[in-house]
């Protein structure tokens, strides 16, 4: 079984829409939900623009892929605009989730509710340690990484999310990728191979951290102490 991709959708409607431009899809729709939450109906580009940190003419030009949706001097509907961008994305469908590693990290993941209301389920926890097997963890029991296969014959997963030790991330993702799972969210801190034709996001917590250090060093912040170095013998 190959899995859908949230991809395939841009990819069926025959628009070839930049990946830059499909990363800021989804933070488009969190400021527009936002604003919808605040009870805005309608919004310019400048505002929308400047609530996710972009100029208002690459906001115009990322929308312009999805199809035409402003009114001149009106603005967008923000319910309209988060429905289309919602559709563009996929997320108009339920996305079955399956998650490897239920440490720490995993344990957040199973637990954190945003999922749901966000088109994506976890169908299936998984883990190799014997002594987190049949702990409940959001709800599901965790099941022995040995079952992903018989997890995927028993419905369709769409997307495999890896939050195991970097050293068992490889060993993860040819065994995801050989049941059939192309799409893949990788929490451990390493660089994965994968054949043509399977998608993976990295998140590195780790260059995140390093990234807003060294945002903090040119702040000359105060807060911190150089590190403290041997003396050489």
């Amino acid at each position: 079984m190959t899995a859908r991709t949230p991809a395939d959708g841009a990819q069926a409607a025959g628009r070839d829409i930049p990946e830059a431009t499909v990363a800021r899809l989804p933070e488009y729709l969190r400021a527009l939900t936002a604003l919808a939450e605040r009870g805005i109906g309608t919004c310019s580009s400048d505002e929308l623009a400047a609530a996710v940190n972009v100029n208002s003419a690459k906001l115009r030009k990322d929308l312009s892929y999805l199809g035409s949706y402003g009114t001149r001097g009106v603005g967008y509907d923000v319910d309209y605009l988060s429905y289309q961008i919602a559709r563009e994305i996929g997320l108009m469908q339920d996305w079955p989730v399956v998650i490897v590693g239920i440490g720490n990290l995993g344990h957040a993941l199973a637990n954190y509710a945003g999922f749901g209301s966000r088109g994506f389920r976890v169908v299936a926890l998984l883990d190799a340690a014997p002594e987190l097997v049949d702990e409940t963890v959001g709800g599901l029991v965790v099941r022995p990484f040995d079952d992903l296969e018989a997890v995927v014959a028993d419905g369709p997963v769409a997307i495999g999310v890896i939050a195991t030790p970097a050293g068992a991330a490889q060993e993860v993702v040819d065994r995801l990728v050989a049941a059939g799972i192309t799409s893949i969210l990788n929490f451990a801190p390493t660089t994965l191979a994968v054949p043509a034709g399977v998608s993976v996001r990295k998140v590195d917590l780790s260059i995140e951290l390093q990234i807003l250090a060294f945002h903090e060093q040119r702040k000359g912040s105060p807060v911190v102490q150089p590190l403290a170095r041997e003396a050489s013998a």
